[in-house]
């Protein structure tokens, strides 16, 4: 089973599509995550990442649902 989580573009680095990167913030942990698969992507947009890469770009609507699912499960397992 695959899970790609959703969060919220806070910078992002490098020119080349291929080579750009950014931060991302997954409820306050920030990591690096590869943005080759989303060149439009702007910050403070949200994308949905899988093993470090953003997959898509998300509303925030379905980004803050998403998590609050997830946030859900957690709470009763």
């Amino acid at each position: 089973m695959c899970l790609a989580i959703p969060g919220k573009v806070v910078s992002i680095q490098g020119d080349d599509p291929l080579m750009r990167a950014g931060k991302v913030s997954f409820g306050g942990v920030i990591k690096e995550v590869s943005l080759a698969y989303v060149p439009d992507v702007e910050i403070g947009q949200y994308v949905v990442v899988h093993v470090g890469f953003a997959l898509s770009i998300v509303d925030e609507e379905e980004a803050e649902e998403t998590l609050a699912y997830l946030e859900q499960l957690e709470t009763t397992v």
